[in-house]
């Protein structure tokens, strides 16, 4: 783990003790699927994750809620399921798996951050996601690559008020439910702070500029464009105060209106390689990443697509529904 001084840490890094892992691995285990009856189930993971002692508590709570606090956060020594189905090679939710301890841990840790949320463009709405390696979009800047590098982005939403940035997750979490059989997969995540102080500030002061148009998602440009890109509105890269900067980049490309813009998108990448922490995910462990504070990436790896597969599940994670509550979905008060 890497990354250039700041006034403040960036990286923080938590790890339960083997006591505090087994006793709420054992409500786990006969824990029922969590999104049957979400609400209830998001009450009684308060519960559970009550039982984190008080100073590991405090810290992911204060991880979700303050300005000056890291960007990203690695919890180690979780609960896993005593035992696996094969990794699901088409993206979509195991039909085998015969315990639902994943899933509680990755929403028992999203519910300390903030409101768990589903959008109808990503992953059919659902709360939990199975991010797997997936034959078809194995080249692409989706999380369904493992043949390429997918660069720095933070996970936005495509919105008809043209401002991806608006709607998107503020949190989100990363649960490793199964490494990559040649545990050769890296997460990475740059951090808006440390970000901003190694750019030049010309390059700064442009990325600060409304001169960018961020493409939809993947998804939605492969599901519901039909593989034509949507840019939205023209809108700056970085943005807030200097001291915690807000951070906007798309995977799926970002456009600069000129040729100084297009350099400064080059030297951003450049940059966010140099800065950035860097974690092998294995099954324990799980990353707290604010989708606000920095840009998060992962480096390429093999896949088989053979059931042994790299396997994490992920939450979009929102601090509170109210402003969101223009794009919501009748029937689901989850889904946007």
């Amino acid at each position: 783990m890497t990354s250039k001084e700041t006034l403040v840490s960036t990286f923080a890094e938590i790890a339960l003790d083997d006591e505090v892992r087994d006793t709420i691995g054992s409500d786990l285990r006969s824990f029922p699927n969590p999104v049957d009856d979400i609400d209830r189930s998001l009450a009684m993971l308060r519960v559970t994750f009550s039982k984190l002692p008080i100073d590991q508590l405090q810290a992911i709570l204060d991880f979700g809620r303050h300005v000056d606090t890291p960007g990203v956060a690695l919890v180690r020594n979780l609960p896993v399921d005593p035992e696996l189905p094969e990794t699901p090679i088409d993206g979509e939710p195991s039909k085998d798996k015969k315990t639902f301890v994943a899933e509680t841990v990755l929403l028992g840790l999203s519910q300390l951050l903030g409101e768990p949320v589903g959008f109808t463009t990503e992953k059919s709405g659902r709360l939990v996601h199975d991010v797997v390696p997936v034959s078809a979009g194995a080249r692409s800047q989706t999380n369904q690559s493992s043949h390429v590098f997918l660069n720095f982005h933070n996970d936005i939403v495509h919105d008809e008020v043209g401002r991806y940035d608006v709607s998107n997750p503020d949190f989100l979490v990363l649960n490793c439910v199964r490494q990559d059989g040649n545990k050769e997969a890296v997460t990475y995540y740059a951090d808006g702070r440390d970000i901003s102080a190694a750019l030049d500030p010309e390059v700064l002061d442009v990325l600060r500029r409304p001169l960018f148009r961020l493409n939809a998602p993947g998804s939605y440009v492969r599901d519901v464009a039909k593989g034509a890109d949507v840019l939205s509105d023209l809108v700056p890269v970085i943005s807030g105060p200097a001291e915690s900067p807000e951070v906007a980049i798309s995977a799926n490309g970002v456009v600069g209106e000129t040729v100084e813009a297009e350099q400064a998108l080059e030297e951003l990448q450049r940059v966010c390689r140099e800065v950035a922490h860097q974690v092998k995910l294995e099954p324990g462990t799980a990353l707290l990443i604010n989708n606000r504070k920095g840009l998060h990436a992962r480096s390429q790896f093999f896949a088989r697509h053979n059931g042994r597969d790299r396997w994490l599940q992920r939450t979009y994670i929102r601090r509170s529904l109210w402003t969101i509550r223009y794009r919501g979905v009748a029937g689901d008060r989850r889904v946007h």
